[in-house]
């Protein structure tokens, strides 16, 4: 008598988190915002020294609203699609301990990465571009909208980038490792006004922002990182 086989139940395959089409008009509306970066920078260093004087606070509300607008994008593209905004952000916190270990795994992946990028800064002889230089907040009003900015950027690029586009690339690839890959290499290239040796830095960061997230199944200690990575390096730099 044959012995009916047991049945193997197949592994559901991630679903896109929204449509394709929002996923390209995402991925494009970056780009120009990377080119016009670009193009701005570009501009500012050839201006004379004394033509970047003035406060940088207008910049850093519009790129406050440029951030929160992304999100209010993407959310826009999951309700479409009939995925919950939560689902993006991962396991909830339920209770202090929780809380406290995300926040000990952000403490340790900054200082070991603060660590080995100081090492390689060394050997490639490398120094701050001059772009990076000037958007660094100086006097207590910048320094309080930094900060501001520098939270929301925590919140906000996770969401997009390892929330959303890691997701969504890792449906449509099939792949996690593709995700993680694919999502770091918008984030580094979002950045390009910072020059070429800073996108593969940001790069190789944005890796480690999506292989964190992947790990710990949410996106909240890469926003304690993020954010705080943001905060100590305008703080910092400055002086």
């Amino acid at each position: 008598m044959n012995e009916i086989p047991p049945v193997v139940p197949q592994a559901t395959p991630p679903r896109l988190v929204a449509s394709l089409r929002h996923t390209i008009i995402l991925i494009v509306i970056l780009l120009a915002i990377a080119a016009y970066g670009v193009v701005t920078q570009y501009v500012a260093a050839e201006a004379p020294p004394s033509a970047s004087r003035g406060s940088k606070a207008p910049l850093y509300l519009v790129l406050l609203v440029a951030e929160w607008a992304l999100v209010r994008y993407v959310a826009v593209g999951l309700r479409r699609a009939g995925t919950p905004f939560r689902e993006l952000l991962g396991r909830r916190w339920a209770s202090v301990k929780d809380v406290a270990r995300d926040a000990v795994i952000a403490i340790v992946v900054f200082a070991l990465w603060t660590a080995g990028a100081s090492v390689v800064e060394r050997m490639i002889h490398g120094t701050t571009p001059q772009a990076v230089t000037r958007m660094l907040p100086e006097g207590p009003l910048e320094i309080g909208i930094w900060i501001l900015l520098s939270l929301s950027a925590g919140f906000c690029e996770e969401v997009v980038y390892r929330g959303y586009l890691q997701r969504q690339f890792q449906a449509l690839t099939g792949s996690a490792l593709a995700g993680i890959a694919i999502q770091a290499v918008i984030f580094g290239v979002s950045h390009g006004y910072q020059g070429l040796r800073n996108v593969a830095f940001i790069t190789v960061y944005g890796a480690l922002f999506g292989a964190l997230a992947a790990w710990r199944k949410s996106l909240k200690p890469g926003m304690i990182l993020h954010a705080w990575t943001d905060v100590f390096g305008g703080l910092i730099q400055r002086g």
